[in-house]
C-alpha cells in the first residue's frame, strides 16, 4: 500500500519535472518570475489552483466525460505559456501585482485544465489497472504539487539571488525571463502537429 502511494507521488512529480517535457516547468517559471519570497502565499495559491485545474482534468477523462484531440491540446499547452509570458513582459513594471489576483487564478485554473487535457491519455492507461482511481488521482496531484513546488521554491531563490547579489532590477528580470520562455515556446507552437 505504501509502496503504491510513493509509486504514485513520484510518478506526479516525474510528471513535472521530466526534462524532456519541460512545457509544466515553463509555465510555472511565467507564474512564479513575477513574485519574491514574500510573496510566497499567493504563489502557493496560484499554483495549486494549477494544480487543481490539472487534477480536475485527469478526473474528466479518467472517468471518461471528457476527450479532447491530443494534436489541439498540445498545441493549446505552448500557447498558454505564450500568454503568461506575453502577460509578464506587460506587466513587469507592476511585478506581482495585487490587484490581478482574480485574473491570475482564474487563468491558473483554466490553464491547469489545459495541461491536465494533455497527460489524460497517459493517466487514463494508469487509471485502468487501478482499483481506486480517486486515491491514484489524489496521490498523483500530491507529486504534481510537491514538485511544483520544488520548480517554485528555485525560481524564487534564483530571483532572489539576481535581484540582491547581481543587482537586477525586478522589471529587467522578469522581462529577460519572460522573452526566453516566449522564444522556447514559440518553436513548439509553429512545430505542433495541429499546425502541420
Amino acid at each position: 500500500m505504501l509502496q503504491d502511494f510513493w509509486f504514485n507521488v513520484e510518478y506526479g512529480m516525474n510528471h513535472v519535472l521530466d526534462i524532456n517535457a519541460y512545457d509544466h516547468v515553463l509555465f510555472l517559471i511565467c507564474l512564479t518570475v513575477p513574485y519574491l519570497f514574500r510573496d510566497w502565499r499567493r504563489v502557493l495559491l496560484l499554483v495549486t489552483l494549477f494544480t487543481l485545474g490539472h487534477t480536475l482534468s485527469l478526473v474528466l477523462a479518467a472517468y471518461d466525460v471528457v476527450y479532447v484531440n491530443s494534436d489541439i491540446v498540445e498545441f493549446l499547452i505552448p500557447i498558454t505559456i505564450l500568454i503568461m509570458a506575453i502577460y509578464n513582459v506587460f506587466t513587469a513594471n507592476r511585478g506581482g501585482n495585487k490587484e490581478k489576483i482574480g485574473l491570475l487564478s482564474i487563468s491558473a485554473v483554466f490553464f491547469g485544465l489545459i495541461h491536465g487535457l494533455g497527460f489524460a491519455g497517459e493517466f487514463k492507461m494508469l487509471a485502468a489497472g487501478a482499483s481506486n482511481k480517486l486515491v491514484l488521482l489524489i496521490e498523483f496531484a500530491l507529486g504534481i504539487e510537491l514538485a511544483q513546488l520544488i520548480v517554485v521554491f528555485v525560481v524564487l531563490f534564483l530571483s532572489y539571488i539576481i535581484q540582491t547579489i547581481f543587482r537586477f532590477s525586478r522589471r529587467d528580470w522578469i522581462m529577460v525571463i519572460s522573452s526566453i520562455v516566449i522564444g522556447l515556446v514559440i518553436p513548439m507552437i509553429l512545430n505542433s502537429a495541429f499546425l502541420s
